[in-house]
């Protein structure tokens, strides 16, 4: 039998006000389980933004995490995860390869890989020694643009056919994510629906926790 789907968050991409964010951060990690915040910051034409703007988040927010036992990711760059002692990394298949942020981080730290709507691109993250793959989108998402749309079927094949834990992503929130859980996924990747929610992070947490046990 699957376990329960655990929610993995990932951060707004822009942060401007980072005290309000971490209260949030903070009122999310209280309401209910969470396994991990990926910090995944981009700047309003999705660029790169600078190092230091991560790095200062990460100072912020990233003790947050660790007293509430919760992973801490940083997105792209394994080289900050170095300079921070963050967890670990989620790398894009235009990101450095999972290879290289194995090489970089050692065995210890997580490396989880976007893996889109393939099979394949999963398989060969898995012998790469990737701790996780994720795939998506599943719904339509504002956070960012999607090429890829994958399905469910993905999931259950997935679950069935390894013990590789996968994430899904993609415009996931409480009222549509019955099925992704039931399909096999062991992380439900959302941010929007988290930090727009309209009675605030922790509601949201809530209401996943509900859907996902209903589930």
């Amino acid at each position: 039998m699957h376990l329960d789907s655990r929610l993995y968050l990932i951060s707004p991409p822009q942060v401007p006000d980072l005290a309000a964010f971490a209260e949030a951060f903070k009122a999310a990690l209280g309401a209910g389980d969470v396994a991990s915040l990926q910090l995944r910051l981009k700047s309003a034409d999705g660029s790169a933004v600078p190092d230091d703007d991560v790095l200062y988040a990460a100072e912020a927010l990233m003790p947050i995490a660790q007293k509430n036992e919760v992973a801490f990711i940083i997105n792209d760059r394994p080289d900050l995860v170095l300079k921070t002692g963050a967890d670990g990394v989620h790398v894009g298949q235009s990101d450095a390869s999972c290879k290289k942020a194995r090489a970089i981080l050692g065995d210890d730290a997580t490396v989880g890989v976007t893996c889109h709507d393939s099979k394949h691109l999963a398989l060969v993250a898995g012998e790469e020694g990737a701790d996780y793959v994720a795939f998506g989108a599943f719904f339509p998402t504002k956070t960012k643009e999607t090429k890829f749309k994958a399905e469910t079927g993905l999931l259950e094949w997935w679950s069935y056919a390894t013990t590789l834990p996968s994430v899904a992503i993609g415009g996931i929130t409480p009222e549509n994510c019955r099925p992704i859980v039931r399909a096999g996924a062991d992380f439900l990747a959302v941010s929007s629906a988290v930090w727009d929610h309209p009675e605030g992070p922790a509601a949201a947490i809530k209401a996943f926790e509900k859907s996902i046990s209903e589930a």
